[in-house]
């Protein structure tokens, strides 16, 4: 089970208390922001891609959406996402609980500008009903991130 291997995976860092198990679904960000208390913007939602057959993962902001000609100007290819039975083999968690920690060998991990502009924010861990909450420098450490790209519209109030 993806929650085990995130919570193992935060053992080492002496986080594992850290990780919320919720009573209620954190799916969808609406759902997340919900079980949370807190703005649907500091869930940080983990879209899954393939980019040149590799699996990528991408943690935005939840009020931001991939600007299709960012991230092509970006990754040099246009935005391409992973159905949920990929998401599952390639990444190792289910849609509504991927993210960032723990997840198989050859996923790389982007961080978006969107979330830069909270002390907090709120990833899933594994499961469709979890969540950790994470300082910013927290989660450039503990995701593994290669960088930080700015490919994400509808958060600085642009359409």
């Amino acid at each position: 089970m993806a929650l085990t291997e995130v919570k193992k995976y935060f053992r080492q860092f002496g986080m594992e208390d850290r990780v919320l198990e919720l009573s209620e679904s954190s799916a969808t960000v609406e759902l997340a922001a919900n079980a949370l208390g807190c703005e649907p913007a500091r869930i940080a939602k983990t879209l899954s891609f393939s980019m040149e057959g590799k699996p990528v993962l991408l943690v935005t902001a939840g009020d931001a959406k991939v600007d299709n000609a960012g991230y092509k100007a970006r990754f040099h290819q246009k935005a391409k996402m992973l159905t949920p039975q990929e998401a599952l083999e390639l990444i190792g968690h289910p849609v509504g609980g991927v993210c960032p920690f723990a997840v198989k060998p050859g996923v790389s991990v982007y961080l978006d500008e969107s979330l830069r502009r909270f002390k907090t924010v709120f990833p899933a861990c594994g499961s469709g009903n979890s969540a950790i909450e994470l300082t910013i420098p927290e989660l450039e450490r503990y995701s593994g991130a290669l960088e930080w790209v700015d490919v994400c519209k509808g958060w600085r109030g642009e359409a």
